[in-house]
């Protein structure tokens, strides 16, 4: 009989000592950097327009004339509000493409030629910017 119970209680220290060790270190949604710390400032440049028609991350078809834009950490289909802090213009723009590929570290968004009409930087190439996150994608 000791020695049934000396099992079971060693049993149950290994399992308290193996999972323990995992309870409370669920990792945050990975969709929502900036959520809690607010905006998010930055460098950003648009998409060359030579990439007109070619596939992004999310399948679709890269659109110079659409609000869209590619971010490193947000959700597919997350609406983005992106201000020019040189001129204070904005847009709002929907992530459909991710990773912004080579330059600077401080670059945190790119956008369509388009967006970047409409908050007046296509002479300058790239500004520094705010984003902020109006709505989340679904990951």
């Amino acid at each position: 009989m000791i020695r049934k119970n000396s099992f079971s209680f060693i049993a149950l220290v290994v399992f308290i000592w193996v999972f323990m060790p995992f309870v409370g270190t669920a990792q945050p949604n990975p969709a929502s950097p900036g959520a809690s710390s607010g905006p998010m400032k930055g460098i950003y440049v648009y998409y060359n327009d030579k990439f007109q028609g070619h596939v992004l991350a999310n399948g679709e078809k890269y659109d110079k004339e659409a609000l869209t834009a590619e971010h490193k950490t947000l959700a597919f289909g997350t609406m983005v509000k992106v201000t020019n802090l040189g001129n204070n213009k904005s847009a709002v723009v929907r992530v459909n493409d991710c990773s912004p590929h080579g330059g600077s570290k401080a670059k945190i968004i790119e956008i369509t030629s388009r967006a970047a009409k409409e908050i007046d930087m296509i002479k300058k190439g790239k500004v520094e910017v705010q984003i902020e996150v109006v709505e989340f994608g679904k990951k």
